[in-house]
């Protein structure tokens, strides 16, 4: 929990206790680095009354302000060398904000500033004694509260900016790693001004090679510290950033083992493509994203148990309001993470008496609009939100699934476009989804009671609307409404997707459609859009006739519930090396194997299969070719794709594998390893080339390897991959 084990002790004894214990402390003034803090290590544990509480800010205040004042001053020599006293106030710090509401914390902080503590570590940052400067540097780094940081950018963060790039290339001291990314962590914490000033002065290049290390906690920092960057940056430093391939090296981040460094590394990609809609989210869209299967596994209200928040307090005001716009992200993977971090905060500041900060940031609004809309994963957790900050949550249209609606969500939903007089009467007449998908001018006007015309048009113009944004998936899983929304972006035909699929008509039969069938059986009485749909389809047909030509490198095929992780690393990994790469994500969704993902099995030039635990079972007794991977398989067969089975330790061939696809087993396989990733993704080159000499060293984007090197942390060899990768099996 947040506060740890408490146990509230407001009887004399306990206070007498603590008394003691401070009285004890104000005696060893000529000791001071003999102090233990026994009364902090108490609080952690222990709830006191408020006099006794103050009692102990005062204390180490005082003792704070004496210590910096002699350190200022040069007169430390009885107290011991200067980077000892330091190491003493470092400690102090630390257990300082191990204490619940981190009131301490906090007072010590700004002590230290006021006092010339700030300016005195700021300045032996600059210093040619190593262990002072050490000393200097990591107590300064758990002191950057807000406060502190405008004083380090006013008095000169270049000082504090050159420790770091000089910790830069010390890869064997792990301690001065972890303390010039948490330094980076919190100076990216701060405005657009600070931001830019570091980046300008190497601060994004230290977080970026520091990647080169596998010390999870300075990955941590550095994951923490490009999400801060992201939110703070601004358009100057996010231009940066997507200048040197940060989104790429945070999506091979997102793959640590260390549920942390995964969760800041999203953080900071949902920003970005958030704020770079443009640019980021091209550049992204190549990757599949393994966000949403981490939002679904994960519980935000435990999850804030993992000490993601700093200081048991959570994210600040200003951060979580930088966080407010990712709501509204078109991208939904976007929209969900940042519903589960503010499901998180709910749960942090409820627990600190802190709710009223939401209203603060102006989020009731964008989380409501949230349950509003047809991303189911984002709605419910806006909702939990919502219900833990004591908010009303409002009804919620399942807006994605309008042919499923009930009779209350047409109620409902009739209400939010302003049609308040006449819900009512769509509740009488019991019209639930399907029947407003059906819904005319003549039935608003003789069934409804709608009278005036004009009402009756707005009416119509939201129902277009609507029928423009619901998914159909659980009418046609062959993507009529994709197909239709695309004809022209001057009028969107997918309002006519559902009399086109109640008339019998979806990607499967389209291609024999006829005008007198759209008005007859389709009742699409605009004649002028007859002929433009009718021309989409030719031309369509045009296009399957003449797509005999590969153009997708590879096509991935995996298990969900156990092999998307490995699968979107797969595709990552060869995406940077310049290889165009498809992955379904949709077909997970509906479980209908379409057309669609036919044509792009037949396009691709390679099939590469993830085996992992039990990924084949469903196939075995599947006669009938249902299961989604057996199709995949037996259509990659039939088509003479290059297939390349990926097979993790944990993957055993089942006995019996279907007749149409038990040849499978005959094929050469790739074992992948996690621990030699780079070579398993060589291996597989050579197997979609035929030979070594193929692999390519180009990269997507025009990324160099050797720029590969500095910013992904992926090393290239130049060994032939026959003398560098895994074994392959036979």
């Amino acid at each position: 929990m947040i506060f740890g084990t408490e146990k509230s002790l407001h009887d004399g004894s306990s206070s007498e206790s603590l008394r003691s214990i401070v009285n004890t402390m104000m005696k060893c003034e000529d000791d001071l680095l003999d102090i233990k803090f026994d009364d902090l290590d108490l609080m952690r544990v222990v709830v006191y009354n408020a006099v006794d509480v103050e009692n102990v800010v005062k204390k180490y205040s005082s003792y704070l302000k004496n210590t910096i004042d002699l350190l200022v001053c040069d007169e430390y020599a009885q107290l011991g060398a200067p980077n000892e006293v330091i190491d003493k106030i470092f400690d102090m710090i630390c257990k300082a904000w191990a204490v619940p509401n981190c009131k301490l914390g906090y007072v010590l902080c700004n002590t230290l500033r006021d006092s010339g503590g700030l300016e005195l570590l700021m300045n032996n940052c600059m210093s040619s004694d190593q262990s002072l400067q050490f000393s200097s540097a990591r107590l300064l780094e758990q002191c950057l509260t807000t406060e502190n940081r405008e004083y380090v950018l006013d008095k000169g963060v270049e000082k504090v900016v050159n420790v770091v790039c000089e910790y830069k290339t010390q890869i064997s001291s792990v301690d001065k790693l972890n303390v010039s990314a948490g330094i980076l962590e919190n100076l990216f914490k701060h405005t657009e001004i600070m931001c830019s000033d570091v980046i300008k002065l190497g601060g994004l290049d230290v977080l970026l090679y520091k990647g080169r290390n596998q010390d999870t906690e300075t990955l941590k920092h550095c994951a923490s510290a490009l999400a801060n960057l992201s939110l703070y940056g601004g358009p100057e430093s996010q231009d940066k950033m997507i200048k040197r391939k940060v989104p790429t090296w945070l999506y091979t981040l997102a793959f640590n083992s260390d549920v942390n460094i995964k969760y800041y590394a999203f953080l900071a990609i949902v920003v970005l493509v958030t704020n770079k809609e443009d640019e980021v989210a091209a550049k992204n869209s190549r990757s599949p994203d393994p966000i949403n299967p981490f939002v679904t596994t994960h519980t935000p209200t435990e999850f804030d148990e993992s000490n993601m928040a700093p200081h048991s307090l959570g994210q600040s005001q200003k951060w979580l309001e930088r966080l407010v716009p990712v709501l509204s992200s078109t991208r939904e993977e976007a929209c969900n993470l940042a519903a589960f971090h503010f499901c998180m905060e709910a749960g942090i500041k409820k627990q600190l008496g802190m709710t009223s900060v939401f209203k603060a940031i102006n989020v009731i609004e964008p989380l409501k609009e949230v349950t509003r809309s047809g991303n189911t994963l984002a709605s419910k957790l806006a909702a939990k939100t919502l219900k833990l900050i004591g908010e009303e949550v409002p009804h919620r249209n399942n807006q994605e699934k309008v042919p499923l609606w009930s009779v209350d969500d047409v109620h409902e939903w009739a209400k939010r476009i302003d049609f308040f007089e006449f819900a009512e009467y769509f509740s009488a007449n019991l019209v639930d989804g399907d029947i407003l998908l059906h819904i005319n001018e003549d039935n608003l006007k003789y069934d409804i009671g709608m009278q005036n015309g004009l009402q009756r048009k707005r009416f119509m113009r939201e129902l277009d609307n609507l029928k423009q944004s619901a998914d159909y998936s659980s009418k046609d899983s062959t993507g009529l409404h994709s197909f239709l929304k695309s004809i022209d972006p001057m009028f969107d035909y997918s309002v006519y997707t559902y009399p086109m699929l109640n008339a019998g008509i979806n990607m499967n039969t389209i291609r024999s459609l006829t005008a007198d069938q759209l008005l007859n059986d389709c009742k699409i009485t605009n004649t002028i859009h007859h002929p433009v749909i009718l021309n989409a389809i030719k031309g369509m047909k045009l296009r399957e006739s003449s797509s005999d030509k590969k153009t997708t490198d590879v096509f991935i095929s995996y298990r969900r519930s156990n092999g998307s992780e490995l699968a979107s690393l797969i595709k990552v990994y060869l995406e940077i090396r310049g290889y165009q790469v498809f992955i379904d994500v949709l077909k997970l969704e509906n479980g209908h194997f379409g057309n669609n993902l036919v044509n792009h099995l037949k396009q691709a030039k390679n099939f590469v299969l993830v085996l992992t635990q039990n990924s084949l079972d469903r196939c075995v007794g599947d006669n009938e070719c249902n299961d989604w991977i057996h199709k995949e398989i037996v259509t990659a067969m039939q088509n003479q794709l290059n297939i390349i089975p990926i097979v993790v330790d944990d993957f055993t061939w089942p006995e019996m594998l279907p007749e149409d696809m038990r040849n499978l087993q005959t094929y050469d396989v790739v074992q992948w390893s996690h621990d030699i990733q780079d070579m398993c993704i060589d291996s597989i080159e050579t197997a979609m080339h035929g030979d070594s000499s193929a692999v390519q060293e180009g990269t997507s984007d025009g990324l160099s390897s050797d720029l590969l090197t500095e910013v992904m942390a992926i090393p290239r060899s130049r060994v032939a991959p026959e003398n560098r990768g895994p074994t392959i099996y036979g």
